[in-house]
């Protein structure tokens, strides 16, 4: 099983960023897709899920009303579009397909 990230950078306050998931060779019919992001010495926390093949997602208080996952079937790709970006949401973000981890994106939110 493979998981890649893509889609982070460096970004001003309010602004907004769209990271990118891909996963493959997947055999399970039923698994959570995530994001999860780690600030400096701090614990890696969950950011948002959606549960495939059914939808329903979750997303952490911090980020509700800002954030956005969702995914493409077909491609297996999970997304989280995050809007009004704030400097505490700077971290590294890391998508977890199952029980699969990708090697993490930077998102620095900065002026």
């Amino acid at each position: 099983v493979q998981v890649v990230e893509s889609g982070g950078g460096l970004v001003q306050p309010g602004g907004s960023l769209r990271l990118s998931c891909a996963a493959s060779g997947l055999t399970f019919k039923t698994y959570y897709m995530s994001w999860y992001r780690q600030a400096p010495g701090k614990e890696r926390v969950l950011v948002a899920r959606i549960f495939s093949p059914g939808g329903s997602t979750n997303y952490a208080d911090s980020v509700k009303g800002r954030f956005t996952i969702s995914r493409d079937k077909v491609k297996n790709t999970v997304y989280l579009q995050m809007n009004s970006l704030k400097p505490e949401d700077t971290a590294v973000y890391y998508c977890r397909v199952a029980d699969f981890w990708g090697q993490g994106t930077q998102v620095t939110v900065s002026s």
